[in-house]
């Protein structure tokens, strides 16, 4: 897989190696990486895009924690049968969320202004 279309802006204030997690999560789902589509190496990856490796495998951990990757030993990384799972942990956590708030008696209206006051701190952070 040529990473030509991964780009790590230097200036920005988001770590590069969150900058390499979206991108990649981003060309999962928009089908530019389809299923078991083979990544670069950690070190073949941070050369081309002038990171450390560290950063990449970093990257490539959150990646794999978040099930949009698989590590296949020493055959490499490659992009998860069911790619992007994001959306599933999403809905687990919101059902999550929403049963704790049940719990502790709390209105549908007050926990979306509570969730959405802790995205809006979250996303200006």
């Amino acid at each position: 897989m040529p990473a030509s279309f991964l780009v790590i802006d230097s200036q920005s204030s988001t770590p590069p190696f969150e900058q390499l997690r979206s991108q990649v999560i981003a060309a999962v789902r928009s089908g530019r990486l389809a299923h078991d589509t083979r990544l670069p190496t950690v070190r073949a990856l941070a050369a081309e895009l002038g990171l450390a490796t560290n950063t990449v495998a970093r990257a490539y951990r959150e990646l794999e924690r978040d099930s949009v990757i698989e590590t296949r030993g020493r055959f490499g990384s490659f992009i998860a049968s069911d790619g992007d799972a994001s959306e599933r942990h999403a809905q687990a956590a919101a059902d999550s969320f929403a049963a704790r708030m049940n719990q502790l008696g709390v209105s549908p209206a007050e926990a979306l202004a509570l969730v959405t006051e802790a995205l809006e701190r979250d996303s200006s952070s």
